[in-house]
Order: C-alpha cells, then structure tokens, then sequence
C-alpha cells in the first residue's frame, strides 16, 4: 500500500489547527492565527514521529497529552492554572465533539459496522486509505461548522432561559398568565409619568379580553378612532404613548395601567405597582417560548411580596 505522508501530515495539520480554532470560539477569545497555525503545526508533528524510531513513544498518551499541552500554550498561553485548564479541557470537548461527529457520519452512510472500517480510529494512527482520508477531508469542514452552530443555539437558549420569568397581570378583574423575557434593548416610557411599558401579545389570552382592546391591539387599526369605543373601565386606564416600535414608526400606542404586576423570579415573588401595558397582536417569539417584552426597569422596582 503506498502511503503519502505529506498528505497525511498537511491533513493533520489542517484538522489540528481547525480544533484549535473551534476552541478559541467556544471560548470566545480572540486569538492570532498565526498562533493557531503554529499549534496546529505542534500537533501534525505526532504524524512524522511515526516514521523514526521514536513511533513508539509518540503513539502513547502521556506524549499525546504532552503535546496536547504544549498546543494549547502556544495558542491561548497561560495566565493562571484555571483558565489553562478551561482551555485544555475545551480543546479536548472540541476533539472529541468532532469526533464523533465524524464517526456518527460514518456510520450513518456506510452498512459496513466493522471498526477496522472505521475512519477515526484508523486517521488516529495517522495512516488509512485514501477514500478515508477523503472522507476526514471533505466531512471535517461540515461538522466544524455544525458543531458551531449548535453550540451557539445552546449558549443563546441558556442565556434566554436565564431571562425568562413568570408574570401575571391582574387588571379589571382578570388574571393574566404568562411568561416575559427581560429585555435590556426595551426603553420604552410614559413621556410625561417616566412609567416603564410592557409589550404584551394577546394570542395566548384572547378570549379573556374584551373586543374593543384585540382590536387596538392590531397594528393596522387606528388607535385614536377606537379610543372612543372603549369599555369606561378600559379607557379610564388608558394612556398614549408616542414610540417606535413594534415594526411601526412613531406611531401611538395605547397604553393601559394594571392594578398590579406580580413576577415570580426563582423562589421570590416580587410585586409591581408602576407599570404600563400595551396589548399586541404580533408574536413576540418565533417560538413561542414568551409571550410579554418586560422592561428592566420593571424588575429594578419590584419588591418582594411579604405574607402581609
């Protein structure tokens, strides 16, 4: 069998240094690709050991380890034990996630179940056929950019889990349940009471408000035209509230203020007297994962709700 070893090397090299860079991105830290290079180059080096009599030594896990080390130095350097340690472990999650990745894939287009077939546990000793080897090459590039992409979903899902919280509004005698995200981009106020405003969307509780209110809350209707037609328990909570939001430019909003707003925030349940609700008929989330926008200001001014 002939076997090319400066495709085999440049491969290694090219994978070493993609995990390398894969890493740094988990980890959200800026490095030089120069930097990224050179350990990629550091780690291909395990691939030309295998042709002196140093093959022995080079393939146990202790020198692996080692290099391994010696990779993630050059890279990210070192500061402190903990943060060197966050890089190694997250280099070795990012190896191992790909992988798989690529044991996964190749197990899932080929009937042969065999592990001598399998292409990771031969690329590992640094040799393997060619169609195998063509297989890393093209395959490794797509579940890189997977791998990625999944694991942004993950930190953008837990970071908005983080911000979700329970509210209910009590107005005219309704309860209204449903979950609010806590969005610092919202900065919209009363003009003339400086109160801070929720967006509310009304597809989940339609049918506990009245008429006139699921109709001020389509955006292609006149707010200033329905005004006049609402319930007097309504309007005397009504207020306008000139903004740019909700996909319309400087538009009025009407506005109602609720007798109060509770937010159940971990094991506290916190009250809120001063706040203003505008009712949407736009989904706020794709999803469905919240159905209000809370004002952080809302949750600066809630105060634990006592047994009194």
């Amino acid at each position: 069998m002939v076997i090319y070893m400066d495709v085999i090397w440049l491969l290694n090299f090219l994978a070493d240094s993609l995990l390398l860079w894969i890493t740094a991105i988990f980890l959200k830290r800026q490095v030089k690709i120069w930097k990224v290079l050179a350990g990629g180059l550091m780690g291909s080096c395990l691939i030309l050991f295998a042709l002196t009599p140093l093959a022995s030594v080079a393939s146990h896990p202790v020198m692996k380890m080692g290099i391994s080390i010696c990779m993630v130095l050059t890279v990210f350097g070192f500061k402190r034990f903990k943060s060197f340690l966050s890089c190694l472990l997250t280099f070795y999650f990012s190896t191992f996630l790909m992988g798989g990745i690529l044991m996964g894939t190749h197990y899932f287009l080929t009937y042969d179940l065999k592990l001598r077939t399998a292409v990771s546990l031969e690329g590992l000793r640094g040799f393997g056929d060619p169609v195998s080897w063509l297989f890393v090459a093209a395959a490794f590039p797509i579940a890189w950019h997977f791998s990625r992409k999944r694991v942004e979903d993950l930190t953008i899902s837990s970071i908005e889990y983080d911000v979700l919280i329970d509210v209910t509004i009590q107005i005219n005698g309704l309860d209204l349940q449903l979950k609010g995200l806590i969005d610092s981009g919202n900065q919209l106020y009363d003009p003339i009471s400086k109160t801070p405003v929720m967006i509310a969307a009304v597809s989940t509780f339609k049918d506990q408000l009245p008429e006139e209110i699921l109709q001020l809350s389509d955006k292609n209707n006149n707010p200033i035209e329905l005004a006049d037609k609402l319930p007097e328990i309504w309007s005397e909570k009504m207020r306008l509230i000139p903004a740019k939001t909700l996909g319309a430019n400087n538009r009025l909003h009407c506005a109602f203020k609720p007798e109060a707003i509770y937010l159940q925030m971990e094991d506290e349940r916190k009250a809120v007297q001063k706040a203003l609700i505008i009712f949407t008929d736009q989904e706020l989330s794709s999803d469905g994962r919240f159905q209000c926008i809370v004002h952080p200001a809302i949750v600066e001014q809630a105060v634990v709700q006592t047994a009194s």
